[in-house]
């Protein structure tokens, strides 16, 4: 078998692949390889692309005793890490080319991005469950004692235990939203909705909450319906939990403003859009929390959202809702002057 035809077959895999001959030089190289170590390897040393003690003993025990090694492998870039999954097998040129190796490198980056997710997703739903839990084991405990013959005691109690529990409620209800959202974000909904109308439903919803954080709701909308393709009962969710947002942190005394617009072009989505802004006069959000913000159980103060009612999820739905209906979602802050969380949606 010639290194033509060799180089062939290594090119028609997407997988990046080396051949190397018994002094470690690389005989070929599939486009796949080159792209991942950003340079033409054919007539490289195989150390001088990749120095990672692991490989380089893998190498060298499979061209000495022709065992086949295997290895994962993580890089540090200035990008970040790379996870890799390498695999190196004995392969020797029947047409009398001599011993060599083919190495396999599979990127599992987003392989253990993904797993680090879920672990991280999992350890913080545990923490979320695990503390209003412990709060009510501990609170039947102390009415099963000292407090069951105490009224007042009892009846305080059995409210903290309320809330707890109202707490878990949400949360697994906001677990069940993100899980149906993200199921369905790769289809865009093709029904149309009254964008308005749906806005001052939500009001009413709302009217009561708003009422008692001793805030006005100020709505700044056309007259007239505007149409776009949307899921009304998801579009409704965007609406009530960045209004519910706006109300917890939100000045107290101060108008919360939603205004809504038409913009005839919108750079990044290319097109017409709708615009809806959320506007409070809160202490606003440094600039260092905005980009993780909509990332889920992320909190600017912990206590203060569980304080308040929050779950950590909420901002995180917005996100994927949006995604869904093709649009986006800005948030603009700045501390003592309060925040504006605009979402943007196609006009088609």
């Amino acid at each position: 078998m010639t290194t033509d035809i060799i180089s062939a077959c290594l090119a028609a895999v997407p997988m990046p692949l080396v051949h190397i001959d018994a002094t470690q030089r690389v005989l070929s190289a599939n486009a796949a390889a080159d792209a991942l170590f950003g340079m033409a390897l054919s007539g490289r040393g195989a150390g001088t692309f990749l120095r990672h003690p692991t490989y380089l003993d893998g190498v060298e025990r499979c061209l000495q005793d022709g065992d086949a090694t295997s290895a994962r492998i993580t890089l540090v870039t200035q990008s970040g890490e790379t996870h890799l999954a390498v695999t190196i097998n004995p392969f020797t040129d029947p047409s009398g080319g001599g011993p060599g190796a083919i190495i396999a490198f599979e990127d599992q980056t987003a392989l253990e991005q993904s797993a680090s997710i879920r672990r991280d997703f999992v350890a913080n739903v545990s923490h979320e469950l695990r503390t209003p839990l412990t709060a009510l084991v501990g609170f039947i405990d102390t009415l099963r004692g000292a407090a069951r013959d105490d009224p007042a005691a009892r009846d305080r109690f059995l409210g903290i235990m309320e809330r707890e529990a109202g707490r878990m409620i949400r949360l697994v209800n906001d677990l069940l939203s993100l899980s149906r959202v993200e199921s369905e974000e790769r289809r865009r909904p093709e029904a149309r909705v009254d964008l308005v109308a749906l806005i001052r439903a939500t009001l009413v919803t709302l009217r009561d909450q708003a009422r008692a954080a001793g805030v006005a709701v100020d709505l700044q909308a056309p007259d007239d319906a505007i149409q776009i393709r949307g899921d009304a009962d998801q579009l409704t969710q965007v609406c009530q939990n960045l209004l519910e947002n706006a109300l917890k942190y939100g000045a107290a005394g101060q108008a919360v403003t939603i205004r809504v617009g038409r913009i005839e072009r919108e750079p990044v989505l290319r097109g017409p859009a709708v615009q809806i802004e959320f506007i409070d006069k809160g202490e606003g959000i440094d600039a260092l929390h905005l980009p993780r913000i909509t990332e889920r159980f992320y909190r600017v103060d912990t206590h203060r959202s569980r304080e308040k009612g929050g779950t950590g999820l909420g901002l995180a739905i917005v996100k994927h809702i949006v995604n869904r209906h093709r649009g986006r979602l800005k948030i603009e802050s700045e501390p003592g002057k309060g925040s504006n969380f605009i979402v943007l949606l196609p006009a088609d």
